[in-house]
């Protein structure tokens, strides 16, 4: 009997449900960018929200700065009286850690957790009181910045121009049960900044030159996410893993492979793995993999001889070519697998007739007038994309600018709608005949009142029949040239490029997706950040579905290894949205089918993965042998027009020869073919992708059959 995938990964089945359940004492860190992201409240808020469901909480220490409204939330919550410490004349006030054993509450709210404690406290730093506090069966949530991580704090103070005294080692964040990002966006900060609720009015133009200057948020951002990237691992089985692995095996210029490798991986929002497999430079591939962001792992039972890919925790395979790509290729696909050319980096494809539904918007976006557009993402329904756009709208609004609600969906969560407080909110337009309604988005309502900002929930929704636009982000494109800003909410698994991953995932196909294009033409994407653990709590509780639908959501889109992988493919969209992707492995990709009705499924799995590495590809049909069209060929031409591919005809004796000859002429670098399901019948017998390598093909894209 196998043992529970929690077990497998170092936590017994009945502590790990436990945690699920909320019910054994766990270590949230919240990891902010900089000084005044929201930490603070976030932990008030947390705490309150306790205290209400009836648990136990203790202030142990929090820093308001005088905030009035932070200094309302505190009051509201018991504190442990802090010890008082003298040093020469002067008194200052520490964290009491035996007071707090003595008051037993279930749960304490300790701030500031990168402070070193004054002489005479029971740890040296206050991250080892929260560790200790958990270890004695009390709960603890605390904050910190990202530049107090030893990981990034040396990289930090080059940028700060001061040095960073206060160290949180790594090893904390990693036995934490929870390390949440608390992100933001930079104009957020530079509000706060100018309102003097960060520092003092004294301060600003100095904050501004430091750890607010905009480059230097930028670098702290993407260290937070990458952080927290690092600390996600989802205890799935091996075939879902995240995870490309390049197989290094001393073919072809490691560099070249190991850089097509990391941009392939890149593009698909998958962490990259490096293994040693015959290569003997360690030192060399050790160096190589840092300058791509790779880790080296050891993959000790892998027979280069009988190459199988069962216990490779990797979704994709990457593969220079050489012996070991020809024995993968002719073995049943286990693996997605990319056999790479090794010897030289493609030029960058030509986009010359490619076609973006964005691109004319993207152009308009420079002119003046155009609204701004910022994306709440999230992972999950439920994860506070709503709540946390309203937080900001209220914010906005208390700074003097016009906020309109255009279309809010709090889904019946009283903290949802509570929060919409005195916001404008503009009338719904009804849709259809009476007995079969829909309430959308009133457009012309909208237009009309003309708002600053406006909220429109929800960017993948497909609207009704009737409306003028099919999907709520034409409506958005519109209001954006009206020059209305607008905020709005997506969770990741609606991104049509990630469709293939979050199917490998969660064995659900996601019926309503948006193109990833959209991401191109935000000024901000902004990650609302939950653990899986805390979405659970959630659903159990009735805030995000209905009671009904709590058990069923619970045994299958919800599984915490589902939701696991999901925030992970949000913090790398996030860390990708607003940066420049590196170059493709592909200059254009030639797709190899059959005249089977199945291909239509591999033809669109095609146009999602090259739409995301952002280059052109053709379907080649090869054996067409003069005959006319047969409807399952008519069927597949019909399906690439609709992707916006090129559709093409060959024929020849040898099918492997015709399509390898098609993909030259069509500039393409890269053949992707299905991979074979079973080991040949006869001994003869040898499968598609070892015939086109035989026919000279250097870069192979074998794609597993996603219904096995």
């Amino acid at each position: 009997m196998n043992a529970p995938v929690n077990e497998r990964f170092g936590e017994s089945s009945a502590e790990a449900l436990l945690k699920d359940l909320g019910l054994a004492p766990r270590l949230t860190v919240y990891l902010a960018v900089a000084p005044g992201a929201g930490k603070t409240r976030r932990l008030l808020e947390d705490a309150l929200a306790l205290q209400r469901e009836g648990t136990r909480v203790v202030l142990g220490w929090i820093e308001t700065k005088g905030r009035p409204d932070l200094d309302r939330l505190a009051a509201q919550l018991p504190r442990v009286p802090p010890r008082r410490v003298k040093i020469e004349s002067s008194v200052f006030e520490e964290f009491d850690y035996d007071a707090t054993l003595t008051m037993r509450p279930q749960f304490v709210v300790l701030d500031e957790l990168a402070h070193t404690n004054l002489p005479g406290s029971k740890h040296a730093k206050r991250w080892e009181d929260a560790l200790a506090l958990r270890d004695a069966g009390i709960g603890v949530a605390g904050a910190l910045n990202i530049q107090h991580v030893e990981a990034v704090a040396a990289a930090a103070e080059r940028l700060i121009g001061h040095r960073i005294r206060e160290i949180v080692p790594m090893s904390f964040l990693r036995v934490a049960d929870q390390v949440v990002a608390i992100d933001l966006a930079p104009e957020q900060f530079e509000s706060r900044l100018t309102a003097g609720a960060i520092v003092a009015p004294a301060d600003v133009a100095a904050a501004r030159g430091g750890v607010f200057r905009p480059q230097t948020l930028r670098f702290l951002r993407e260290m937070m996410l990458r952080t927290i990237d690092d600390l996600t691992e989802p205890a799935v089985v091996a075939r879902k893993a995240s995870t490309l692995i390049a197989l290094a095996t001393g073919n072809g210029d490691l560099g070249t492979f190991l850089r097509k490798s990391a941009s392939f991986a890149e593009a698909l929002d998958l962490a990259l793995d490096v293994a040693l497999v015959g290569e003997r430079d360690l030192d060399a591939l050790a160096t190589l993999a840092r300058d791509v962001d790779a880790h080296v792992v050891p993959i000790a039972t892998f027979d280069a001889n009988r190459p199988r890919f069962g216990e490779l925790r990797a979704s994709l395979v990457s593969i220079p070519l050489g012996p070991l790509a020809q024995r993968v290729a002719t073995s049943p696909a286990e693996r997605d697998v990319f056999i790479v050319d090794p010897t030289a980096l493609v030029d960058a494809p030509d986009r010359s007739m490619s076609f973006s539904r964005y691109a004319q918007t993207s152009a308009d976006r420079m002119r003046i007038g155009y609204g701004k557009l910022t994306i709440y993402l999230g992972a999950a329904a439920g994860s506070g994309k709503t709540y946390a756009m309203l937080e900001r709208a209220h914010q906005l609004r208390e700074e003097g600018v016009d906020v309109v609600g255009a279309l809010i969906e709090t889904h019946g969560r009283a903290d949802t709608e509570a929060k919409i407080g005195e916001l404008e909110v503009l009338p719904r337009r009804i849709i259809g005949s009476e007995g079969v309604q829909a309430s959308e988005l009133d457009l012309d309502a909208l237009l009309k009142r003309h708002p600053k900002v406006a909220l429109i929930d929800e960017l993948a929704h497909t609207n009704a029949l009737g409306d003028e636009h099919a999907k709520r982000f034409d409506d958005v494109l519109q209001v954006l040239r009206a020059g209305i800003s607008v905020m709005t909410t997506l969770n990741v698994q609606h991104l049509e490029g990630l469709g293939d991953a979050v199917y490998r995932l969660t064995g659900q196909r996601v019926r309503e997706t948006i193109p990833d294009d959209i991401l191109e033409i935000a000024d901000e994407v902004i990650l609302i950040d939950t653990t899986p653990e805390t979405l659970r709590e959630r659903l159990r509780a009735g805030k995000i579905y209905r009671q009904e639908k709590i058990d069923a959501a619970l045994a299958n889109f919800f599984k915490t290894e589902n939701l696991s992988a999901l925030r992970e493919l949000a913090l790398r969209e996030v860390v990708h949205a607003r940066g420049e992707r590196g170059p493709s492995p592909f200059a254009r990709l030639a797709l190899g089918v059959k005249a089977r009705e199945r291909e239509i499924d591999l033809i669109e799995r095609c146009a999602r993965l090259t739409q995301r590495l952002g280059i052109d590809f053709t379907v080649v049909h090869a054996g067409g042998g003069g005959t006319s069209p047969s409807r399952v060929t008519t069927a597949l031409e019909d399906a690439t027009r609709r992707v916006r591919g090129r559709w093409r005809v060959v024929s020849g004796k040898d099918p492997a020869v015709a399509l390898v000859a098609a993909a030259k002429e069509e500039g393409a670098t890269t053949i992707a073919v299905e991979g074979a399901r079973h080991k040949p019948l006869w001994p003869r017998g040898v499968p598609f992708g070892r015939r086109l390598l035989d026919a000279g093909a250097k870069q192979l894209l074998i794609l597993a059959a996603t219904d096995q």
